[in-house]
């Protein structure tokens, strides 16, 4: 990806309520406009909204999350073999602009929030914590890793999950951006998972992504470190041939260190209807291929070329 010092954001609104834990985010945008609001709603929720105009120059919005911190991870997600899975929503929105996010059915804008309050999803996740281990997917609307030299979020996790082992999490991310947290232990109970796609797909469905060579080498680094980290194929976006795929696999496996990898995940492009709908009415001339006979073909790929690994598939019988 692009060095995230390129980053700038015109306007970035503040709550006033959390305006005492803004300053070191606000010290990276000197040139950045503060407008400070009352609710980030004000800006975020607003009707008639252009996400695909938006996307062009979000603007930052910083804010307390009130409510909800944790919700239950849907059934069209992997569970990894846990009882029970949650997801956390730290940060709305993303950096990358995938043409298939689901990000676009969702909401009605593209603006970027950070939720400030950590310790308050610090307190919800050790009052689930009492109830037994549990899988928490930290990275579900957004690319947390894309956002680390700005928020530090990862780091701050990474202090809260050494004292909580019962708690698994899952960082799953596109960027190549490991080095803002090389120099942090590895944990037990802390994943990074990297999603993959052939290149010729990357370049057609994931704008603004790294390239595969870039994700491979901050695998390999995150290898290094001794990190945990998973393979993600997932979503699977079949191709006409098989041969797109087969090159795919064998370059992954010639680039890393295969036996190194704590498992693979991969899975069909599914989506909820409602959000489906709204992206295509936005995009008419999006087209994902979701072929059955090729996708089984590409999981047979996957289970031939990493066969000494756990796969978890989805849907994949």
């Amino acid at each position: 990806m692009k060095a995230l010092k390129t980053v700038c954001f015109k306007h970035i609104y503040v709550e006033k309520n959390i305006k005492d834990k803004t300053k070191d985010i606000l010290e990276k945008f000197s040139d950045s406009e503060i407008i400070y609001i009352d609710n980030y709603l004000e800006i975020f929720g607003r009707k008639k909204q252009s996400f695909a105009f938006q996307k062009k120059n979000p603007s930052l919005i910083l804010a307390k999350k009130n409510g909800k911190f944790l919700y239950p991870n849907p059934p069209y997600c992997q569970n990894f073999g846990f009882e029970r899975s949650f997801y956390t929503s730290i940060i709305l929105n993303c950096l990358f602009d995938c043409s298939y996010c689901f990000l676009k059915g969702m909401y009605d804008s593209a603006n970027i929030v950070f939720f400030l309050n950590i310790e308050d999803f610090f307190l919800e996740l050790e009052k689930e914590e009492q109830n037994g281990n549990f899988l928490l997917f930290l990275s579900y609307d957004t690319d947390l890793l894309s956002f680390e030299n700005i928020c530090g979020f990862i780091h701050k996790f990474h202090n809260f999950l050494s004292k909580h082992k019962n708690i698994t999490t899952e960082i799953r991310t596109k960027s190549s951006n490991f080095s803002s947290i090389e120099h942090l232990k590895p944990l037990d109970n802390l994943i990074l998972a990297w999603s993959l796609l052939p290149d010729e797909i990357i370049k057609e469905f994931e704008n603004s992504t790294p390239p595969l060579k870039n994700r491979l080498f901050a695998i390999n680094k995150a290898i290094e470190k001794g990190w945990k980290v998973r393979l993600v194929f997932d979503p699977i976006i079949t191709t006409d041939s098989i041969k797109i795929y087969e090159k795919f696999f064998k370059k992954i496996s010639l680039s890393i260190d295969i036996s190194k990898i704590l498992d693979i995940s991969c899975g069909p492009f599914r989506m909820n209807q409602k959000y489906l709908k709204k992206i295509l009415s936005l995009f008419s001339d999006l087209k994902i291929r979701t072929d059955k006979e090729m996708y089984h073909k590409i999981i047979e790929q996957i289970k031939l070329t990493f066969s000494n690994k756990i796969l978890y598939s989805i849907y994949d019988t």
